[in-house]
């Protein structure tokens, strides 16, 4: 029987492209306060391998966890969600 193996995949918008194979991943999330129930808006930045550099500012990707491949870049694209017009 062969194990499934689980990576942790977030879809967020694409902000930068100036690197090589690189792109930076804006992802958002919702929080809620835990003492005053506020609801508010998080958003971080992740940098993910993209090896076709076909990725363009504004897309909205969907992004996997993978190997270290450098100090920073830790994910990697795995499929466009939503396309620039």
């Amino acid at each position: 029987m062969k194990k499934q193996t689980y990576c942790r995949q977030l879809k967020g918008v694409v902000t930068s492209n100036k690197m090589n194979k690189t792109v930076v991943i804006e992802v958002s999330r919702v929080k809620k306060h835990s003492k005053y129930h506020k609801i508010f808006a998080v958003s971080a930045k992740y940098k993910a391998h993209d090896e076709t550099n076909s990725c363009r500012i504004g897309e909205q990707v969907m992004i996997e966890a993978c190997r270290p491949m450098s100090k920073d870049k830790k994910w990697s694209v795995v499929k466009k969600v939503k396309a620039v017009s």
